[in-house]
Order: structure tokens, then sequence, then C-alpha cells
């Protein structure tokens, strides 16, 4: 009975430790990475706004080649949609907002499943003496205490995958 006791007692703390102490912590995130690729700003531009060119690189793509994916909308322009569904990537769409040619695009990102949040990602191009410097960020915010402490880490989890697209981008556009 003592031992159902102290583990009453210790699953009553770290429960408290979860919803107080997740009150103090941040309430959005801010993921930035960046890149310089060997290509024009009007070609490195394209292949991030038109969504299938993003398809060819974006590092999710190459995780669950086989999810169903759709793109409707003109690309590059405002309300071009893209969705997703899959059972590793989970469902949900991401929609161009706008756009300042070759210099940059903004997003919408919706994920639906496996939970439920909002993003928004943002693209910048600025050219270089050896090409076009590529900057993509993407920024959440939720005043949920599980949404918090899940943002103590995706500067890590989303800024991999921010190198592996980046990365495959400049592969991509060098290679041709």
């Amino acid at each position: 009975m003592k031992f159902v006791k102290i583990l009453l007692v210790i699953l009553v703390l770290l429960v408290a430790i979860f919803f107080i102490g997740g009150q103090f912590l941040p309430d959005s995130y801010n993921v930035t990475r960046m890149t310089t690729i060997k290509a024009s700003d009007s070609v490195v531009y394209k292949n991030v706004v038109d969504f299938n060119d993003f398809l060819k690189w974006n590092p999710w793509t190459r995780m669950e080649p086989g999810a169903s994916v759709k793109v409707t909308g003109e690309a590059g322009k405002p309300g071009h949609f893209y969705q997703w569904s899959g059972e590793d990537l989970g469902k949900g769409n991401m929609k161009l907002l706008e756009v300042k040619p070759y210099s940059a695009a903004d997003f919408e990102l919706m994920f639906e499943e496996p939970l439920e949040s909002k993003a928004q990602c943002h693209f910048s191009f600025e050219k270089v003496s050896d090409g076009t410097q590529v900057t993509w960020n993407m920024q959440g915010q939720s005043n949920d205490a599980l949404d918090k402490w899940m943002y103590l880490t995706m500067d890590n989890m989303l800024g991999k995958d921010f190198d592996s697209g980046l990365k495959n981008l400049k592969e991509l556009l060098e290679k041709n």
C-alpha cells in the first residue's frame, strides 16, 4: 500500500510539473536555416513557389514517396495549394499566401493529423556573388502545455529536415 501512495504522489508531481512548468515555457518556436545555391534567384524561387517542383526536393516527400499528394491552383501565385496524406507524414496542407517575385514567399501550413497545428513558413532569396542565398523559416505559436514542451525540441527536429531539404534543393539545382 505504501508503494501505491508513493507512486501516486510521484504521478501527481509529474503532472503538476508538466502543466505548471508548461506555463513558463515559450509559447512559440522559430526555426531558420539557410544555404547558398549556385543558381539564379529566379530558378531557386520557382523551385520553392511551385509545389510541383517543391515535391522534388522537400525532405518529407522523400520520407514517404507513396504518400497521397494533391497540388491545385496556379503555380507561384497566392492560393497555390499542396495537400498531403500518408501513414508516416500524417495529413495536412500548405498554401502559398504572398509572393515577392525572386525575393520572398510566405506560406501557411496546416497540420491535421496526427496532431493539429498551424505554422507560418517564409522563404527569402538574396542574390550573392556565387548564386542565391536561400533562407527557410518556420514559426508557430500555441498556449497548449503539450505544444510548449514540444517547442523545446523544434529547432533540432525541424532544423534537421530543413538542412536536408536545402541540401536536396542545392543538389537538384546545381547539377542542372
